[in-house]
């Protein structure tokens, strides 16, 4: 038993009981057709949330359960299993609301928070650009200050939750002469259906069929200055101080996946036959899983000691960053050999690993390239 494990109370074993309930008759037999509409229903997100399975973390007085991070890991664990990957409920419970927890003020908690935790009020972030990706500060959307409102223009883009959100947190530059250029940025939460904030078209991607991924624009959108969320100016740091967490959990999306894929493939292989054996028994094949294997069970190590240190309230930027690089990375190598054992159905969408497989492909692009996680760790090296 691993030391993670030995912090599960019975609470956190009925929780994850119930969600895999959750999962096998809410989701599972539905994913095929989500995959073909390019986007889940709305209706999900208020029955996920009704069963308490959205930011169980928050605290009471905000709808939630008061929860630890152990459930986010759960959520997600359970989630893998249903090899969908167009409920991005983990965007929104553990990267987006923590923004508005952490940052927001108390009148925009009571405002917003009780719906983020019923399934309400979906969010999502909008920083990509056209332009501009991984560096922030090349950001061109502006939110200029007039008669009590921010003005927004802009456009974003690959903006997931994007067609289904309800309220979008927009980094935009409030200064936009300030020198550095970050130093201008401020985080401002846009309404749907706010005039001059148009939702453009789902974005047909190669994997995440059922994400709805889409572009923003904002023409003359004025927005009540109350929607500042925290300080003027502040955006690009408070973007900063959640990103550990953000990495965090697109590592554990990627350890899960990679185990999936690794559990799905001993069992084919275990089942095909070739020359009148199971394929599992030719040696090349089981020396491969053996491999895989053993990089999977190291991308777990890797990650419980993590959580353990996050959960501590410790700073793990530099090994949070290793994490979202190496496990991303091991999640394609590892998929990518679990498609070729099984042969020609790895290829066929009917075969969950034709899924994960393209799934895979994207966790090294965003939340931060694995370049740029490269880039992070080797500065905070002294390189």
């Amino acid at each position: 038993m691993s030391v993670l494990e030995r912090l599960y109370t019975q609470e956190h074993s009925m929780f994850r009981e119930s969600i895999r309930r959750f999962f096998a008759k809410e989701v599972t037999p539905y994913v095929d057709q989500w995959e073909r509409d390019g986007i889940v229903p709305r209706e999900l997100w208020k029955t996920f949330g009704a069963q308490g399975f959205l930011c169980p973390w928050l605290p009471e007085d905000y709808g939630g359960a008061g929860g630890d991070f152990l459930y986010t890991l759960i959520a997600i664990e359970e989630a893998s299993k249903t090899h969908c990957s167009g409920f991005a409920f983990p965007l929104h419970s553990d990267i987006i609301v923590p923004y508005l927890f952490n940052f927001a003020s108390e009148e925009q908690k009571q405002r917003w928070l009780p719906g983020c935790v019923t399934g309400d009020v979906v969010t999502a972030i909008a920083m990509t650009e056209p332009g501009a990706g991984s560096d922030l500060s090349a950001i061109r959307t502006t939110a200029i200050r007039k008669n009590g409102s921010y003005v927004l223009n802009g456009q974003k883009t690959f903006i997931s939750n994007g067609i289904l959100c309800d309220l979008v947190l927009v980094a935009a530059k409030t200064d936009p002469g300030a020198n550095p250029p970050y130093m201008g940025i401020s985080l401002i939460a846009v309404e749907d259906g706010t005039p001059g904030f148009e939702k453009g078209r789902n974005l047909d991607k190669i994997g995440f069929h059922s994400q709805d991924t889409s572009e923003m624009a904002f023409v003359d959108c004025e927005v009540p200055c109350e929607n500042l969320i925290g300080q003027e100016g502040q955006g690009f740091y408070y973007l900063m101080e959640e990103l550990q967490q953000e990495r965090l959990v697109c590592a554990i999306i990627c350890q899960a996946a990679a185990e999936e894929a690794l559990r799905l493939t001993i069992d084919f292989t275990r089942s095909r036959e070739a020359f009148g054996r199971p394929i599992s028994r030719f040696q090349y094949i089981s020396f491969e899983l053996a491999k895989m294997a053993t990089e999977v069970e190291v991308g777990r190590a890797f990650l419980e000691s993590l959580i353990l240190d996050h959960m501590e309230g410790a700073k793990i930027v530099k090994k949070a960053s290793m994490a979202k690089y190496w496990i991303a990375e091991m999640l394609n190598r590892v998929v990518a050999q679990c498609v070729q054992f099984h042969g020609g159905y790895g290829y066929m969408e009917e075969y969950p690993i034709a899924r994960i497989f393209r799934d895979a492909r994207v966790q090294t692009i965003y939340a931060g390239t694995s370049e740029v996680m490269l880039l992070i760790v080797s500065r905070l090296l002294g390189l």
